[in-house]
């Protein structure tokens, strides 16, 4: 006999949910993101940037921010019936790496937020997925007034491992947001299935 719960069980056990961080540098755009795409309203831990702070976050280019991500951001999107990411914004600031590692367990993988005026502060993100063997796409929020630069040139610019998405995006429209983590989503499980392959080959 069938219960007639079969079908709600059914849609529980095929569920997928996938964890995905968002990295980058400080003032990037990484908790715009999570809070454009979020479909609840998305958790913060931000506070004032400080006097004492100054000394330590590098403001040059991002001078009208007056806030930052102290510990994470983290929202919900569900891409399509059965499939929801549970999205992690990482801190920015050197101080607070202590985190990553406990964030980055059990990633799918991760979204490397650019910004072109300040390309080079994405450098110690994309080492910390490289040296992991996490799976990353790169998304250069294109900001108003920053010059505009190819997915190639960007992809040579941070001497990326062949293969790696480099994807221009809006972090503030939900649209491109979704796109970006779609891309994500479809790379890191061809990824990961290379690596099964390889595994029992």
């Amino acid at each position: 006999m069938v219960s007639e719960h079969s079908d709600d069980q059914d849609d529980e056990t095929t569920a997928l949910a996938l964890k995905i961080l968002v990295a980058g540098g400080f003032g990037v755009g990484k908790t715009t993101l999570v809070g454009a795409v979020s479909e609840i309203r998305p958790l913060r831990t931000e506070e004032l940037l400080s006097q004492a702070g100054q000394l330590v976050d590098d403001t040059q280019g991002v001078d009208q921010k007056v806030t930052t991500t102290v510990a994470m951001d983290f929202g919900r999107i569900t891409i399509r019936s059965g499939l929801s990411l549970y999205l992690f914004g990482t801190p920015g600031q050197d101080r607070f790496w202590f985190l990553w590692d406990e964030l980055s367990q059990g990633a799918l993988g991760a979204v490397v937020l650019a910004d072109t005026r300040r390309l080079e502060d994405c450098f110690p993100a994309v080492d910390y997925f490289e040296h992991r063997h996490i799976p990353f796409v790169v998304a250069v929020n294109c900001f108003a007034g920053a010059r505009g630069y190819g997915a190639r040139d960007v992809s040579r610019a941070l001497d990326l491992d062949e293969g790696t998405p480099v994807v221009l995006c809006d972090a503030r429209d939900r649209d491109s947001g979704k796109e970006v983590l779609i891309r994500l989503v479809e790379y890191a499980g061809r990824m990961h299935t290379a690596r099964l392959l390889d595994s029992v080959g």
